[in-house]
């Protein structure tokens, strides 16, 4: 078992249960920018930033049964749910993986929609722009969503709340 993947399965046992692949993507890109050691690579996709080492990494990882992936009907898509198992639960627990505590930051991703996740994940992937080239930005890529003024500066309150300065 590689490293980077019980990183994944200690996510999910702080986490206990993600619902949405969206939101599981943008809630390990935003971990990862709060320095965080997930090292998959990201690009920028339809949705934000995506990843496809953490759909491979969490597939490989349902299918050793160490985390559950429940699919859920809902009547014009499905839904997917993710929690770590028994299995995987002893697993980490025989795992000795150095990990900063990720508790309060996961807490708060999981309280938030995957649209303000996207919102967010996205203003931290363009984090090299300035404030109004960012914003701009956010307003090219993400059209359909029609952010507004104050949903970015909700997402720029909240990557302050969520990643302090060192």
């Amino acid at each position: 078992m590689l490293t980077n993947h019980a990183k994944l399965m200690q996510f999910f046992s702080v986490a206990n249960e993600v619902t949405g692949r969206k939101k599981l993507q943008k809630m390990i890109y935003i971990l990862q920018k709060c320095d965080m050691p997930f090292e998959e690579k990201y690009q920028f996709h339809f949705y934000g930033p995506y990843s496809e080492e953490l759909s491979l990494r969490t597939e490989e990882l349902c299918n050793l049964g160490f985390i559950a992936e429940e699919k859920k009907d809902k009547s014009n898509y499905f839904q997917y749910n993710y929690s770590i198992t028994m299995d995987g639960q002893e697993f980490l627990n025989q795992f000795k993986l150095d990990m900063p505590d990720m508790t309060k930051q996961v807490w708060l991703l999981k309280g938030k929609s995957s649209r303000f996740l996207e919102l967010v994940s996205t203003m931290l992937y363009f984090d090299d722009l300035t404030e109004m080239d960012m914003i701009e930005k956010i307003h090219t890529v993400k059209p359909k969503q029609k952010y507004t003024n104050d949903d970015i500066t909700e997402a720029s309150q909240f990557i302050k709340s969520i990643n302090p300065p060192h």
